[in-house]
């Protein structure tokens, strides 16, 4: 039994969705105490614990523990199956955290997987859908996985109800991936979602974002939604390079001006193009889980986050491979080896 404890380093919900993730590949049970000690309400939230409910489901594990506000959690997994599978997180909790969870296990299922998960699918507080469609799959396709995701319908914070669909081959062994530099720039735009929100935001966001970017009109594309999947905003700029795909967003909330929102992911998309890092922060931290089931890889980013350190540590306890970090000439690198 891995015993983890939850408060290490970054303390959040990461450590026990890449827990679950490599639990359930490697055949080996855990337990972990002190869930998300560093958050401001510790324990299992929602879509945490649907996370722990859909892998129990995916591997038939033996779970205790698995309670909303559950500080402490044991799980020990049986073999991965594939087949149709549906959850609902009946929040606005990430669709796409959980999916995080399931998919690299899925891989590794003896038959073809499709899962539902419904909730939410754009809120500030997790990659939206279209940075698992565009962004990791497009790195976990380099790798030789096939897999699709859809986003049948959105789901905005805080009433959720959208739905997400991902569709998973097996896959006999992943690809280490090389990943130092992001290549030529093929493609750039920005997205404005708007669902029960006057056009106006959509027009003042992309007019930001094209005045921060120095982007023409063909750059910048309003996505009008029905009515009933909001009140919602989002805004995604894609930056789609020779050998990675990168999307940063920025998510409306009341009496946050759309300026505001188009200055949040300007931000993020601007520091990482003066970079010249072949990855983003959150990417960094999504690449090195299958980059150790594939048995090494490495990439460059701009930063190691804390995040990323302390999903090392989770990898680390499971696989046999060492993960360092390091610094050349401004930029971040990761590299990923067997020990």
């Amino acid at each position: 039994m891995i015993e983890l404890d939850g408060s290490m380093g970054e303390g959040g919900g990461q450590i026990l969705r890449t827990a679950l993730t490599l639990s359930m590949i490697t055949g080996q049970p855990f337990c972990i105490r002190n869930i998300r000690a560093n958050r401001a309400k510790p324990g299992l939230m929602r879509q945490h614990l649907v996370a722990v409910q859909a892998a129990a489901q995916v591997c038939d594990a033996e779970v205790a523990g698995a309670a909303v506000g559950s500080r402490a959690l044991s799980f020990a997994p049986k073999a991965i199956r594939g087949g149709a599978y549906r959850f609902a997180i009946g929040t606005a909790g990430s669709c796409t955290l959980v999916l995080q969870t399931l998919l690299p296990a899925l891989l590794f299922a003896d038959t073809p997987a499709t899962v539902h998960v419904s909730g939410g699918t754009h809120n500030p507080l997790a990659p939206p859908a279209q940075f698992l469609q565009r962004a990791y799959c497009r790195a976990l396709t380099k790798m030789g996985a096939t897999l699709d995701i859809r986003l049948e319908r959105f789901g905005f914070y805080p009433a959720g109800g959208g739905e997400v669909v991902a569709h998973v081959q097996p896959c006999a062994q992943l690809r280490p991936l090389e990943l130092m530099s992001r290549g030529e720039r093929k493609a750039a735009y920005a997205e404005c979602f708007i669902a029960g929100v006057p056009p106006g935001v959509a027009r003042r966001e992309l007019e930001c974002v094209g005045t921060g970017m120095g982007w023409d009109a063909s750059q910048l594309l309003v996505r009008t939604l029905p009515g009933e999947q909001g009140p919602g905003n989002a805004l995604l700029i894609t930056l789609d390079y020779e050998h990675v795909i990168e999307v940063f967003s920025g998510f409306g909330e009341k009496s946050v001006r759309a300026e505001a929102v188009a200055r949040h992911a300007l931000q993020q998309a601007r520091h990482y193009i003066a970079s010249h890092a072949a990855v983003g922060e959150y990417l960094a931290d999504q690449l090195m889980l299958p980059m150790a089931l594939a048995g090494g890889g490495c990439f460059t980013t701009a930063r190691i986050s804390m995040h990323a350190k302390t999903n090392a540590q989770v990898i680390e306890y499971f696989l046999p491979v060492s993960v360092s970090f390091g610094e050349n000439g401004g930029i971040s690198t990761c590299v990923m080896a067997k020990r």
